[in-house]
């Protein structure tokens, strides 16, 4: 039997509604997501355009700044989440990284290894190799199935070799969840160049949606992933038809509580001198509680950005920017450009 987690709290103290000397006992599980901002090996691999990774650029001993990023990054993984979940996430959802063997050697440190995560990793077409994956926790989460999908974008007839789109189904203890990680294109070239392309991403995953809801109708869906947009964008507001407001969600509706954390001014990265919100969790109308706090089965409880202080550069021109791996050619000692972000899912254990 899995071990149960269990989150024992007076619900005065974590919902209104209920008297004070009662308690009553949840489950609780993190998901998240976290840009590991160019997790490249030291090999050059002849198929891919790997040398133009920072690493590879490097001069000196690169192995060193090798595996003290992997130490660097897995500490900030088995932090994630483990104020209320006494936990690293159940599954986390990771971009930016080169293959399979970058993961293996990450869920292998120190900070991770006793946790026993696998991996969910494709090879995708992107011209520089690099992917989007899914790591888990197995005493926790049970894939089923899973597929990449290219979303097949071109401009001016030519295919643009971005990201796969990876989804992964399967069972958080014995609920059953689909996940979409994403990494959409970047924004280079400027904003309104690369626009169509980010939205041609967010339709991509629109039909992932609907295959899924073709065989459920009520599926539990979540969207993880760097965007390279904000929840204010045409991709998130006409394309995915995201709500930032619980209220008036329809049963089809994906509702993105990033959008509220960006209209109070959060981030997770800076990008030319602007602060972004790009890296965010959307979920499905199945995963909202109602208005009654309804939580007999995995609801979202709350959404985060994990930005601790250590994760914040402190001095210089990019201060209060994320503390980052790589700056002009050099390995500056930091952790990614991204801050991670994660979600609670709680249910009550009856």
């Amino acid at each position: 039997m899995k071990k149960l987690l269990l989150l024992s709290c007076c619900i005065g103290l974590l919902m209104t509604g209920y008297s004070q000397n009662k308690k009553k006992e949840y489950l609780i599980r993190t998901v998240a997501f976290y840009n590991l901002e160019n997790l490249f090996d030291t090999i050059n691999d002849p198929a891919i355009n790997d040398e133009a990774s920072p690493i590879m650029k490097l001069k000196g001993n690169i192995s060193k700044v090798y595996w003290d990023k992997i130490d660097k990054l897995s500490y900030v993984i088995s932090q994630i989440g483990v104020e209320k979940a006494k936990t690293s996430p159940a599954i986390i959802g990771v971009c930016e990284i080169e293959n399979k063997k970058v993961l293996e050697d990450l869920v292998n440190s120190k900070y991770l290894k006793e946790k026993k995560y696998q991996i969910i990793q494709y090879d995708s077409p992107s011209l520089r190799g690099i992917d989007v994956a899914l790591l888990y926790q197995e005493k926790y989460f049970t894939p089923i199935y899973h597929e990449a999908f290219n979303p097949n974008i071109y401009k001016n007839g030519k295919k643009i070799f971005t990201r796969d789109q990876l989804l992964v189904s399967g069972y958080l203890d014995d609920e059953l969840i689909h996940l979409i990680i994403n990494h959409w294109p970047s924004r280079r070239g400027g904003e309104a160049k690369s626009r169509p392309l980010r939205e041609k991403a967010a339709y991509q995953n629109t039909k992932i949606i609907q295959q899924i809801r073709d065989k459920d109708t009520e599926a539990k869906i979540m969207l993880l992933g760097d965007f390279n947009d904000s929840p204010t964008n045409d991709s998130f507001k006409k394309t995915l038809k995201s709500k930032g407001e619980k209220r008036n969600l329809t049963e089809n509706d994906i509702f993105n509580p990033y959008e509220r954390l960006h209209k109070q001014g959060y981030n997770t990265l800076g990008f030319r001198d602007n602060i972004n919100l790009f890296d965010q969790i959307l979920v499905s109308t199945s995963l909202v509680h109602s208005t009654a706090k309804d939580f007999s089965s995995y609801k979202l409880f709350s959404a985060n950005i994990f930005n601790k202080p250590f994760l914040i550069t402190k001095k210089g021109r990019y201060k209060g920017y994320p503390f980052r791996s790589f700056s002009y050619g050099n390995y500056i000692g930091g952790y990614s450009d991204h801050y991670p972000v994660y979600v609670y899912l709680i249910k009550e254990v009856k």
